[in-house]
């Protein structure tokens, strides 16, 4: 397993720093655009697409002094990393700026201020501006759960007051950690209140992302269910423990439900590939692109993703439990995404890899946290402590072993071998019906059951559905809940 290292890098980044400090006389950056400075450093440094953007070119600015007079023209450092950007929303539609890394950091390792609600909202089928919220999880232990919250629950109102495609954002993601919805029958898309209330409140909420670890046997055979629900590496040794129970049941084939999963470390992705195979210790995995100058100056095996056999957290290492399958099903929706998708590209160039589900995200893109000090790191020389910004930036592009990726996302039964199947928020029956998650009430766990028994990939009455979209959802309201992003970098 690598280890995140760019010594040569950094030192260039280092002596480029004090160059400039050294090019005028006047080789302090004013207070009030110190965060500019900061933000322009990052990204001319790792930015993935540098050489597109004129502004961020090496010999833009001559000195310190006229890169000031530059960063003067934003108000905000949020102005400026927008400006910087390429084709913000089309081309790059991942990269972010906080004004606290704490946040940030907590988020990668599935802490949020949350109260444990995990819905999607939709129009109202007649009157359309009307917005309605489906329950489809809620997180053990948390508010939510603790409340009686429960999945397939539809809500219409906040507080007494009509959602709508102009309040949700109000009255669901404003500052009120504290909001009562008001719970309704669904009515065939147009829902009525029910008289029933539930007082909900957002707290620090630590997720588990190994959600649900089941074995069940059909015939003679046993297969395995996997709910994972984020690729947070301080709960690798829960997955290790998962694929342990599955290697002790003598599983032999797998369902690794990645529906609600937008990605996260690229690190513990190649775990849960090393976990589902076994047999391709030391080869490939994914292989990472960065831009022209952090190629050009880094060792090129700092960009190799290879299998492993074993976890490695700096200290301690641990063998992995391996189940060395030649084929894994994978659940997958419009929320599966980068470190998720990563999973599937990189075992696809392996084994027979099976999807069920809708069209993936189309994140085949990495980043990593920058802060304001000289090497652009948490632990670097001369940390900033006057603010508390950083940016997640896209620093890469990842492929598998292959050469290939799906920036378009993966579509079960078409760009990829599978059945494609949506869940039913009404969509199908009329009324909605998810099933219970881990149970065979699931339809698309059922469904996977039955391809695995049977080699059916027809979905019968499923396929010519009319399409139900989202207008958002809880876990798209948080800005890192699609990320895929390099741990430990130079450390």
């Amino acid at each position: 397993m690598k280890r995140y290292k760019i010594y040569k890098f950094a030192f260039l980044i280092f002596l480029f720093t004090a160059i400039y400090a050294c090019v005028s006389e006047e080789n302090d950056v004013p207070q009030d655009i110190e965060i500019n400075d900061f933000v322009w450093r990052g990204m001319n440094a790792y930015y993935y697409w540098q050489n597109e953007i004129p502004d961020l070119a090496d010999k833009r600015f001559t000195s310190q002094p006229n890169l000031n007079n530059y960063l003067m023209g934003f108000q905000t450092p949020e102005d400026l990393f927008q400006a910087v950007r390429y084709q913000p929303g089309t081309i790059d539609r991942f990269s972010w700026i906080v004004d606290d890394y704490i946040a940030l950091e907590n988020s990668f390792q599935g802490i949020t201020l949350n109260n444990g609600m995990e819905f999607k909202l939709f129009r109202n089928k007649t009157n359309t501006s009307n917005v309605h919220g489906i329950v489809y999880y809620v997180i053990p232990n948390s508010d939510a759960a603790l409340k009686g919250v429960l999945r397939e629950m539809v809500f219409t109102a906040v507080n007494g007051t009509q959602l709508t495609d102009t309040n949700y954002e109000d009255l669901l993601f404003g500052a009120n950690p504290n909001y009562t919805i008001n719970l309704a029958n669904y009515n065939t898309g147009n829902p009525t209140l029910n008289g029933n209330t539930i007082d909900l409140s957002k707290t620090q909420l630590q997720e588990n992302p190994v959600a649900i670890t089941k074995v069940f046997t059909e015939g003679s055979s046993k297969i395995g269910y996997l709910l994972y629900n984020q690729f947070a590496s301080n709960y690798d040794d829960e997955l290790n423990a998962a694929f342990a129970t599955f290697e002790a049941e003598a599983v032999k084939d797998l369902i690794v439900d990645l529906r609600y999963n937008g990605g996260g470390s690229v690190r513990t992705s190649t775990y849960l590939a090393s976990m589902i195979t076994g047999q391709f210790n030391g080869k490939l995995y994914a292989k990472e692109f960065w831009n022209e100058k952090v190629m050009k100056e880094t060792n090129p095996d700092f960009f190799l993703n290879n299998f492993t056999n074993q976890i490695d957290n700096g200290t301690i290492k641990k063998s992995i439990n391996s189940l060395k399958l030649t084929s894994v099903y994978f659940i997958v929706s419009e929320n599966t995404a980068s470190a998720s998708e990563l999973v599937i590209n990189g075992l696809s160039a392996y084994i027979d890899v099976k999807l069920v589900g809708t069209k993936t995200v189309g994140k085949q893109v990495g980043s990593i946290t920058l802060y304001d000090s000289d090497l652009l790191t948490k632990n670097g020389p001369n940390f900033n402590t006057n603010h508390t910004y950083a940016i997640q930036p896209i620093v890469l592009e990842i492929k598998n072993a292959e050469g290939k990726n799906e920036p378009n996302g993966y579509s079960p039964g078409q760009n990829t071998t599978g059945v494609n199947l949506p869940e039913d928020f009404g969509q199908i029956s009329g009324n909605v019906n998810l099933g219970v998650l881990g149970n065979k009430s699931d339809p698309l766990l059922e469904r996977t059951i039955n391809y695995i028994t049977t080699g059916s990939k027809s979905s019968g009455k499923f396929i010519n559905l009319i399409k139900k979209e989202q207008i958002t959802n809880s876990k798209l309201q948080r800005p890192f809940s699609q990320e895929m992003f390099v741990e430990g970098f130079r450390e």
